[in-house]
Protein backbone atom coordinates (compact mmCIF):
# COMPACT_ATOMS: atom_id res chain seq x y z
CA UNK A 1 0.00 0.00 0.00
CA UNK A 2 2.88 2.35 0.76
CA UNK A 3 3.85 2.28 -3.23
CA UNK A 4 0.36 3.91 -3.57
CA UNK A 5 1.15 6.97 -1.29
CA UNK A 6 1.77 9.48 -4.05
CA UNK A 7 -0.96 8.88 -6.68
CA UNK A 8 -3.23 8.78 -3.66
CA UNK A 9 -2.36 12.07 -2.72
CA UNK A 10 -2.88 13.38 -6.47
CA UNK A 11 -6.40 11.29 -6.39
CA UNK A 12 -7.48 12.78 -3.05
CA UNK A 13 -6.81 16.09 -4.50
CA UNK A 14 -8.68 16.09 -7.57
CA UNK A 15 -11.42 13.66 -6.95
CA UNK A 16 -14.18 15.94 -4.90
CA UNK A 17 -13.54 19.28 -7.13
CA UNK A 18 -14.17 16.39 -10.59
CA UNK A 19 -17.14 15.48 -8.80
CA UNK A 20 -18.44 18.83 -8.21
CA UNK A 21 -17.43 20.12 -11.84
CA UNK A 22 -20.73 18.47 -13.45
CA UNK A 23 -22.84 20.66 -10.59
CA UNK A 24 -25.93 21.86 -12.56
CA UNK A 25 -24.40 25.64 -10.28
CA UNK A 26 -21.20 25.33 -11.10
CA UNK A 27 -20.44 23.74 -14.60
CA UNK A 28 -16.56 23.63 -14.64
CA UNK A 29 -17.09 20.81 -17.12
CA UNK A 30 -17.78 22.46 -19.72
CA UNK A 31 -14.43 24.41 -19.08
CA UNK A 32 -12.29 21.08 -19.68
CA UNK A 33 -10.91 21.71 -22.73
CA UNK A 34 -9.60 25.49 -21.61
CA UNK A 35 -8.14 23.98 -18.37
CA UNK A 36 -5.97 21.28 -20.07
CA UNK A 37 -4.76 22.99 -22.80
CA UNK A 38 -3.50 25.38 -20.33
CA UNK A 39 -2.48 23.39 -17.92
CA UNK A 40 -0.43 20.95 -19.94
CA UNK A 41 1.08 24.52 -21.77
CA UNK A 42 2.20 25.65 -18.26
CA UNK A 43 3.33 22.08 -17.15
CA UNK A 44 6.11 21.55 -20.11
CA UNK A 45 8.59 24.59 -18.17
CA UNK A 46 7.38 23.01 -15.17
CA UNK A 47 8.44 19.42 -15.66
CA UNK A 48 11.43 20.42 -17.58
CA UNK A 49 12.52 22.34 -14.48
CA UNK A 50 11.72 19.34 -12.58
CA UNK A 51 13.94 16.84 -14.50
CA UNK A 52 16.67 19.26 -14.70
CA UNK A 53 16.74 19.60 -10.82
CA UNK A 54 16.24 15.93 -9.99
CA UNK A 55 19.17 15.69 -12.12
CA UNK A 56 21.18 18.37 -10.33
CA UNK A 57 20.38 16.64 -6.89
CA UNK A 58 18.71 20.49 -5.74
CA UNK A 59 15.84 17.16 -5.18
CA UNK A 60 14.89 13.17 -5.23
CA UNK A 61 12.30 11.14 -4.88
CA UNK A 62 11.45 8.68 -1.51
CA UNK A 63 10.17 5.58 -4.38
CA UNK A 64 8.99 3.39 -1.57
CA UNK A 65 5.93 6.10 -1.63
CA UNK A 66 5.75 5.86 -5.57
CA UNK A 67 4.72 3.40 -8.02
CA UNK A 68 7.38 1.46 -10.24
CA UNK A 69 6.42 4.25 -13.34
CA UNK A 70 9.12 6.37 -14.11
CA UNK A 71 9.73 8.52 -17.03
CA UNK A 72 12.62 10.87 -17.49
CA UNK A 73 13.75 10.26 -14.11
CA UNK A 74 10.73 11.30 -12.39
CA UNK A 75 7.56 8.86 -10.94
CA UNK A 76 4.59 8.95 -13.16
CA UNK A 77 2.94 10.64 -9.98
CA UNK A 78 5.19 13.67 -10.75
CA UNK A 79 3.72 13.82 -14.28
CA UNK A 80 0.20 13.67 -12.90
CA UNK A 81 0.96 16.48 -10.38
CA UNK A 82 0.77 19.06 -12.95
CA UNK A 83 -2.50 18.38 -13.57
CA UNK A 84 -4.15 17.34 -10.96
CA UNK A 85 -3.16 19.65 -8.14
CA UNK A 86 -3.80 22.47 -11.24
CA UNK A 87 -7.54 21.61 -11.72
CA UNK A 88 -8.26 21.66 -8.06
CA UNK A 89 -6.66 25.15 -7.69
CA UNK A 90 -8.28 26.32 -11.15
CA UNK A 91 -11.57 25.24 -10.17
CA UNK A 92 -11.62 26.65 -6.52
CA UNK A 93 -10.82 30.20 -8.36
CA UNK A 94 -13.38 29.79 -10.89
CA UNK A 95 -16.15 28.59 -8.19
CA UNK A 96 -15.27 31.65 -5.85
CA UNK A 97 -15.19 33.87 -8.98
CA UNK A 98 -18.87 32.68 -9.96
CA UNK A 99 -19.81 33.20 -6.36
CA UNK A 100 -18.23 35.90 -4.36
CA UNK A 101 -17.17 39.26 -5.66
CA UNK A 102 -13.65 39.42 -5.12
CA UNK A 103 -13.00 42.19 -8.09
CA UNK A 104 -11.90 44.53 -4.85
CA UNK A 105 -8.34 42.71 -4.22
CA UNK A 106 -7.54 44.02 -7.99
CA UNK A 107 -7.27 47.24 -6.72
CA UNK A 108 -4.01 46.02 -5.16
CA UNK A 109 -2.63 44.60 -8.31
CA UNK A 110 0.49 47.12 -8.47
CA UNK A 111 1.01 46.88 -4.64
CA UNK A 112 1.48 42.98 -5.17
CA UNK A 113 3.32 43.00 -8.07
CA UNK A 114 5.79 45.64 -6.49
CA UNK A 115 6.22 43.62 -3.63
CA UNK A 116 6.59 40.10 -4.97
CA UNK A 117 9.25 41.49 -7.68
CA UNK A 118 10.92 43.85 -4.38
CA UNK A 119 11.15 40.35 -2.23
CA UNK A 120 11.99 38.11 -5.53
CA UNK A 121 14.86 40.58 -6.13
CA UNK A 122 16.06 41.02 -2.28
CA UNK A 123 16.15 36.75 -2.20
CA UNK A 124 18.40 36.68 -5.95
CA UNK A 125 21.14 39.01 -4.73
CA UNK A 126 21.21 37.55 -1.28
CA UNK A 127 20.91 33.87 -2.02
CA UNK A 128 22.26 33.79 -5.50
CA UNK A 129 24.17 30.85 -4.74
CA UNK A 130 21.51 28.28 -3.74
CA UNK A 131 19.52 27.14 -6.78
CA UNK A 132 16.28 26.13 -6.24
CA UNK A 133 15.36 29.72 -3.87
CA UNK A 134 17.35 31.73 -6.93
CA UNK A 135 15.22 29.94 -9.92
CA UNK A 136 12.48 29.94 -8.16
CA UNK A 137 12.28 34.43 -7.34
CA UNK A 138 13.62 34.59 -11.01
CA UNK A 139 10.01 32.88 -12.64
CA UNK A 140 7.86 34.37 -9.86
CA UNK A 141 8.82 37.75 -10.79
CA UNK A 142 9.02 37.22 -14.19
CA UNK A 143 5.39 35.76 -14.25
CA UNK A 144 3.71 38.94 -12.32
CA UNK A 145 5.66 41.46 -14.11
CA UNK A 146 4.56 40.01 -17.65
CA UNK A 147 0.76 39.39 -16.66
CA UNK A 148 1.12 43.23 -15.24
CA UNK A 149 2.78 45.31 -17.73
CA UNK A 150 2.50 43.11 -20.99
CA UNK A 151 -0.45 40.87 -20.64
CA UNK A 152 -2.17 43.43 -18.38
CA UNK A 153 -4.36 41.13 -16.70
CA UNK A 154 -7.17 42.69 -14.22
CA UNK A 155 -6.96 39.79 -11.73
CA UNK A 156 -4.07 39.87 -10.27
CA UNK A 157 -5.32 40.90 -6.84
CA UNK A 158 -8.11 38.45 -7.21
CA UNK A 159 -5.87 35.44 -8.15
CA UNK A 160 -3.27 36.54 -5.20
CA UNK A 161 -6.48 36.22 -3.27
CA UNK A 162 -7.47 33.03 -4.02
CA UNK A 163 -3.99 31.72 -3.74
CA UNK A 164 -4.53 32.39 0.01
CA UNK A 165 -7.53 30.72 0.17
CA UNK A 166 -5.66 27.59 -0.88
CA UNK A 167 -2.95 27.44 1.61
CA UNK A 168 -4.96 25.00 3.94
CA UNK A 169 -4.90 21.94 1.21
CA UNK A 170 -1.52 23.47 0.18
CA UNK A 171 -0.40 22.50 3.31
CA UNK A 172 -2.17 18.90 3.35
CA UNK A 173 -0.87 17.87 0.38
CA UNK A 174 3.45 19.21 -0.02
CA UNK A 175 3.12 18.40 4.08
CA UNK A 176 2.67 14.95 3.40
CA UNK A 177 4.91 15.26 0.25
CA UNK A 178 7.85 16.57 2.25
CA UNK A 179 7.27 14.23 5.32
CA UNK A 180 4.28 15.07 7.36
CA UNK A 181 2.80 12.10 8.86
CA UNK A 182 4.99 9.80 7.15
CA UNK A 183 8.40 7.98 8.18
CA UNK A 184 10.57 9.76 5.46
CA UNK A 185 9.49 11.88 3.00
CA UNK A 186 8.42 11.49 -0.24
CA UNK A 187 10.50 14.70 -2.25
CA UNK A 188 13.07 15.64 -0.14
CA UNK A 189 15.54 18.41 -0.89
CA UNK A 190 19.62 19.39 -0.67
CA UNK A 191 19.87 21.35 2.42
CA UNK A 192 22.57 23.08 0.27
CA UNK A 193 20.08 24.34 -2.48
CA UNK A 194 17.07 25.69 -0.39
CA UNK A 195 16.86 28.49 2.27
CA UNK A 196 16.53 25.86 4.87
CA UNK A 197 12.94 28.12 5.71
CA UNK A 198 10.49 25.34 6.73
CA UNK A 199 6.93 25.72 6.85
CA UNK A 200 6.16 22.83 9.02
CA UNK A 201 8.00 20.16 6.78
CA UNK A 202 7.72 22.34 3.78
CA UNK A 203 9.96 24.73 2.16
CA UNK A 204 9.19 27.76 1.71
CA UNK A 205 10.63 28.03 -1.90
CA UNK A 206 7.51 25.54 -2.48
CA UNK A 207 4.84 28.29 -1.60
CA UNK A 208 6.33 31.21 -4.16
CA UNK A 209 7.07 28.50 -6.81
CA UNK A 210 2.93 27.37 -6.12
CA UNK A 211 1.91 30.90 -6.66
CA UNK A 212 4.05 31.11 -9.96
CA UNK A 213 2.67 28.04 -11.10
CA UNK A 214 -1.12 28.66 -10.09
CA UNK A 215 -1.23 32.23 -11.42
CA UNK A 216 0.20 31.17 -15.22
CA UNK A 217 -2.69 28.58 -15.05
CA UNK A 218 -4.97 31.01 -14.69
CA UNK A 219 -3.74 33.18 -17.33
CA UNK A 220 -3.56 30.50 -20.03
CA UNK A 221 -6.90 29.00 -18.44
CA UNK A 222 -8.85 32.48 -19.21
CA UNK A 223 -7.07 32.66 -22.86
CA UNK A 224 -8.26 29.15 -23.56
CA UNK A 225 -11.83 29.98 -22.14
CA UNK A 226 -12.04 33.03 -24.73
CA UNK A 227 -10.87 31.05 -27.52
Amino acid sequence: MQAYTYILINFLTVIICFIFSFDRRIQFNKHFNAFLKGSILVAIPFIAWDIIFTKMGVWWFNFSYTMPFRLAGLPIEEWLFFICIPFSCVFTYFCLDKFFNLNWANGFNTIIVWFTVLVCVLVAIFFYQKIYPLVTVLITAATVLYLHYIAKVSWIGKGSLVYLCLMPGFFMVNGVLTGTGLESPIVNYNPDQILNIRMLTIPVEDAVYGYAQFMLNIYFFKRFQKK
